[in-house]
């Protein structure tokens, strides 16, 4: 139940991404648009581009951990045996857990005082909320943290087990991303 759960909000968190990037990709044509016909750009369009690349990253890196596509040097993981190589992935996980949970921790004042002093990004026509991006900085580490703690169990079992580590759970396959 817990792992469906988390597969629901890591392809949720990846569809609201999608859709932002999408609609980012808008303002900053109208953007350049403006700027080039009429001398005139979209006034905060660096704010928006700024926080807007912030929220995106940390809505992607849970089905990016998950999905395995994260940053794998195969040239070098799979000259090694089954068994090296699933305790490099533990250790890489445990190192995943301990990174990101960090970043969590120590995001939780900084999305607390944006959100008690009401800090905005930009000044003149267009001021942005930053509390937002500051939030999902924190729930985006966590759900990476967490998710690296089931690759560390994933890993770990077939270390134990000396099984070749078992496939990313909603891995995209190839005929999927050409359709």
């Amino acid at each position: 139940m817990l792992l469906r759960l988390n597969e629901w909000i890591a392809r949720a968190m990846l569809t609201i991404a999608a859709v932002l990037a999408f609609l980012l990709s808008f303002v900053v044509c109208a953007d350049v648009l403006g700027r080039d016909l009429f001398n005139r750009p979209l006034q905060g369009t660096k704010e928006m581009v700024e926080i807007s690349i912030v929220i995106i990253l940390w809505l992607q890196a849970a089905y990016a951990i998950r999905s395995g596509g994260m940053i794998w040097v195969d040239a070098v993981h799979g000259r090694f045996p089954r068994r090296v190589q699933n305790a490099l992935d533990v250790l890489g996980a445990l190192l995943g857990i301990v990174f990101f949970a960090l970043i969590c921790w120590g995001s939780v004042d900084p999305a607390l005082y944006a959100w008690r002093s009401n800090e905005f990004e930009g000044e003149g026509a267009l001021r942005i909320p930053v509390w937002p991006a500051r939030f999902l900085v924190v729930i985006g580490s966590f759900l990476a943290a967490f998710n690296y703690l089931l690759l560390a169990i994933e890993r770990f079992r077939a270390l134990i087990s000396g099984s070749p580590p078992p496939p990313p759970p909603f891995e995209i396959k190839l005929e999927e991303r050409i359709a």
